[in-house]
């Protein structure tokens, strides 16, 4: 316990650190700030930018609030931008909560609120656009919060928050905040390049603690094994109220004798506890004892794959969150990486009879969600499973995932963050930016399908997905379990747990709605040095620097080379160049022989018949054989032989170094088996003798003789001998440098090539966009078309391709109704057990697809041209579910017969209505944007239209 003079000197120094505005905002909060928030949030106060890296729940958003903060009391404005449309309004009823409506501003996809309110939460995306538009909302911005800033790695959304960065008014003081990342000195380095000046605060220790843990069949391990500490019963009090896990200190495991393992985190060496490492190897003779005894056949099976077997069978998911519950782990997120099956671990628990509620905590929870749910229609909610759905939720278990109505998900994250919900099965999408933290984290598996194949977590994923585990001011500790399955490494999990090797790397690249508001702002050449600025080019460029080095340092040996090669009687180098050049014609002669001969020996494997007596020139089986088999039903001739000493192979090409002409032939009989010892034997014998008859051993073909010398040849050996520095004394050792020169300078060659494709990457690929744009006639030079301003309105994949069906008029003559159907092909995202030739309408909707994909071929041919690939093709996915719906029909019909969950058919309509919007905005055809308004208001209808936003 620490003496009244040193809690003094701390106190002392946290005044130090501080000021008075942070000690008024503080007195917001309930708790004492840590000291890299106070270090941030001076920064701040002193009119730098802020880039503050942090692990999860470690309250790096206090930064970004105390932005909110300076915004109100200095009379000027703060942006707050999330990625994703949640977290937008979660933090807008968290600053409402603090400020007042009237203070509070948000504009999404979905709602705009108080849009010219002094403090506004918004996406990011929504940010950039006002950018472009050069939007009056952006006069007297003051400070900017990037929530979640490492979202600038996602290769589909990333560049949009680089964007921000990039062309954001200097004036504007920005507040970056990221998860913990491997190179955020990297990171902050760019911004200070870019945003001025920028201080850089990293912080990798979490507020809780973090135990990791193995469950093995009903037990749960310690992952590492740690000294034993002595537990009062006060202590062991405390941990059980706060949070602590009720476990026995067995930290070393249960044998003593085991040696443990070691693994380096964080610079501390932990051993793994060694009762993992036994369990694993008993489970490792289980799995192999396992595969002896089966059959030989089941063991072919499957291309010789086998299902792994455990001793340790991964219990039920009911009977995981009964454990955790004894242990007082609860609540929990149990990640499942697939939406079905969380939904099917919901089914399970409710099914077992599982109860983690009281009976007034499930009467809170129905009037809640009934409150909330009140204003969707109830023949949607029956629709939707709203009963079963809160029959599980009235038990304190939920699903989160993706497939899930929007408003539901809400109410799952509004009800575990106060306690009432206690168990979770989520997807990853969980881990991304929703304030949802938990006691413990559970890990069904440790690898997830990624779109190609079963992946394994990377230490990145795992840190992210595990630092929802412990809740500051509530838990001591936070818990990652992860739950045995056959094959488990402990040491593989150790190292998921120790590495902190999270790198934030750019997926930044121009398109063509970038490159059309570029332009039109400031010219194409101020668009190239902007682009230029990027962080993507920032790391390029660092690498470039290594590179740079190692050619120079080359350059300065090849320079020594060639001194250490001079020769008095004339140009050695030249001379050198000379041979160098003689011997690469020998060598391509000689490969060029070798590829003939080769040619040769497959047209003669090609002629042989069984019974045809051969000999085999090189190989372990070298000797004289007998044909079986001429194997011409393979993609090349393999025959298959009988040798002399009885031995049965298949040869090939490689086997011969000239063609094979056959000596002599013999009968094979019928009843010959070639897995028969005694025939093997027989015929071999027969060949023996045949050969004896023949006299001579038969000699192998020969190579045929080349025919004079090359000319070539010829005209570079004159050279050489009639060179001055052929007679010279030291003309050997001059050529060893010679040699040397030549091999170095060959590795430059590749350093420089390599240099110049990395340098202005950026700037070269968007010359090319602004090609292409030139020849479709968007832009002249640095001035933007009519065409090209509508394009710089349409902020989608296919930007280009909604701009050119505006240009030709594909949808002027369309319905409200076909129209949504239409431009349902530009916004849906197919997923893996999509109908490849999915459904439309006929008629006008048929045909006008048809014009798009064509007009998305001829678009693609452009783009070959000029060297880049931007435009996906459209996907039919989601057309004939986008009509249904724009005609009225009813949800639970359209539903069925599109076999998609209500979240994904939700958010791609919402997505839809957006896209329409666009389309209205961007046209300069009345009628376009008159059917495209209406298309508009028939798809944001019914649950569509439904705001769960409070």
């Amino acid at each position: 316990m620490s003496t009244h003079a040193e809690r003094y000197a701390a106190f002392r120094r946290r005044k130090s650190a501080s000021s008075a505005a942070i000690e008024a905002f503080q007195g917001l909060y309930g708790f004492e700030f840590d000291p890299f928030q106070v270090r941030a949030c001076k920064a701040l106060e002193y009119g730098h930018g802020v880039l503050v890296a942090a692990p999860t729940g470690s309250g790096k958003t206090v930064v970004g609030e105390f932005a909110v903060h300076l915004a109100l009391s200095q009379g000027t404005k703060c942006f707050y931008t999330t990625p994703i449309k949640a977290l937008s309004n979660q933090k807008y009823n968290d600053l409402v909560s603090r400020y007042g409506s009237e203070q509070v501003g948000l504009l999404t996809g979905d709602n705009s609120v108080n849009g010219e309110a002094p403090v506004v939460v918004m996406t990011t995306e929504v940010l950039r656009n006002m950018l472009y538009e050069g939007s009056s909302t952006l006069g007297g911005l003051a400070y900017v919060v990037m929530d979640e800033v490492h979202y600038l790695a996602d290769r589909f959304r990333g560049a949009v928050w680089e964007e921000v960065i990039i062309h954001l008014p200097e004036s504007v003081r920005m507040v970056a905040l990221s998860a913990t990342v491997s190179n955020a000195e990297e990171f902050g380095e760019w911004l200070q390049q870019v945003r001025g000046d920028t201080t850089v605060i990293v912080d990798e220790k979490r507020p809780v603690p973090l135990w990791q843990h193995v469950m093995v069949g009903h037990r749960i391990h310690d992952l590492f094994a740690e000294p034993v500490e002595e537990e009062t019963d006060t202590s062991r009090e405390e941990d059980q109220r706060r949070g602590g896990r009720k476990r026995k200190r067995n930290r070393r495991g249960d044998d003593r004798s085991w040696r443990p393992r070691e693994i380096v985190v964080g610079g501390q060496k932990l051993a793994i506890n060694p009762r993992l490492s036994r369990i694993a190897e008993e489970d490792a003779r289980t799995t192999q004892l396992a595969h002896r005894r089966r059959s030989p056949q089941s063991r072919a099976r499957k291309n010789g794959t086998m299902r792994p077997r455990t001793r340790y069978a991964p219990p039920s998911r009911p009977t995981i969150i009964e454990k955790l519950d004894d242990e007082g782990l609860l609540p929990a997120i149990t990640f499942i990486f697939s939406r079905a099956g969380c939904d099917d671990a919901v089914r399970q628990c409710v099914a077992s009879g599982l109860v983690l509620t009281t009976p007034e905590e499930a009467a809170q929870i129905r009037e809640y969600a009934e409150t909330r749910c009140a204003d969707i229609p109830p023949a949607d909610l029956a629709v939707l499973g709203f009963e079963q759905w809160l029959r599980a939720l009235e038990a304190g278990i939920s699903a989160h995932h993706a497939g899930m109505l929007p408003t539901f998900k809400e109410i799952v994250e509004d009800l575990f963050s106060r306690g009432l919900i206690r168990a979770v099965f989520a997807t990853e999408t969980l881990a991304l930016g929703i304030n949802m933290p938990a006691r413990t984290v559970v890990m069904e598996k440790l690898d997830k399908w990624n779109g190609e194949t079963h992946a394994q977590l990377t230490p990145g994923e795992y840190t992210q997905l595990t630092g929802r585990a412990g809740r500051r001011g509530i838990d001591v500790e936070g818990h990652a379990v992860v739950v045995w399955q056959a094959g488990t490494d402990p040491e593989s999990v150790a190292s998921l747990a120790g590495t902190r090797t999270y790198p934030l790397n750019s997926s930044f690249q121009p398109s063509y709605n970038m490159a059309v508001n570029l332009v039109g702002q400031v010219g194409r050449r101020r668009s190239r040095a902007m682009l230029e600025e990027s962080f993507a080019q920032f790391q390029a460029d660092r690498a470039v620097v290594g590179l740079v080095k190692q050619l120079r340092k080359q350059e300065e040996a090849l320079e020594g080379y060639a001194a250490s090669a001079e020769c008095h009687l004339g140009d050695f180098m030249e001379y050198a160049a000379l041979r160098r050049a003689l011997s690469d014609r020998e060598s391509m002669l000689a490969k060029t022989r070798s590829v003939r001969r080769r040619d040769e020996a497959l047209e003669s494997l090609e002629k042989l018949r069984p019974g045809d007596i051969i000999r085999i020139p090189s190989g372990r089986f070298s000797g004289h054989a007998v044909v079986l088999d001429p194997g011409l039903k393979l993609d090349l001739p393999a025959p298959l032989v009988l040798t002399a000493d009885k031995q049965v192979k298949r040869v090939n090409a490689s086997d011969f170094t000239v063609p094979v002409h056959p000596s002599g032939r013999m009968r094979i009989p019928k009843s010959f088996s070639a897995r028969s010892p005694r025939s093997r034997q027989d015929l071999a014998s027969t060949l023996r003798n045949k050969l004896r008859e023949q006299g001579d051993t038969p000699r192998a073909g020969r190579a045929p003789r080349e025919v004079g010398e090359d000319e070539e040849v010829l005209r570079l050996r004159s050279e050489l001998r009639q060179h001055p520095c052929h007679g010279c004394d030291e003309r050997e050792e001059h050529a060893r440098w010679a040699e040397r020169y030549f091999r170095l300078h060959k590795e430059a060659e590749g350093l420089r090539r390599r240099v110049e494709g990395r340098s202005h990457v950026i700037a070269r690929t968007f010359d090319r966009v602004c090609g292409v744009l030139d020849d479709l006639g968007y832009l002249t030079g640095d001035t933007v078309s009519d065409d090209g301003a509508r394009l710089a309105k349409v902020y989608s994949e296919l930007d280009l391709l909604v701009a050119e069906c505006l240009r030709r008029g594909l949808w002027k003559d369309l319905t409200p109704v076909d129209m949504a159907a239409v431009a349902a092909a530009l916004v849906y995202e197919p997923r893996r057990n999509d109908d490849p030739f999915p459904r439309v309408p006929a008629g006008r909707v048929e045909e006008t697809l048809e014009e798009m994909v064509r007009l998305w071929g001829d678009l693609n041919d452009v783009e070959s041209r000029h060297r880049v690939s931007f435009l996906r093709q459209p996907d039919l996915g989601f057309v004939w579910t986008a009509h249904r719906w724009a005609r009225g029909d009813r949800l639970d019909a359209i539903l069925r017969q599109a076999d998609m969950p209500a979240g994904d058919f939700v958010r791609t309509a919402k997505m839809l209505g957006d896209m329409l919007g666009q389309i209205a905005g961007a046209t300069g055809d009345p009628q376009v944007r008159s059917t495209a308004r209406k298309a508009t208001d028939l798809v944001l209808r019914g649950v569509v239209a439904y705001s769960s936003f409070n």
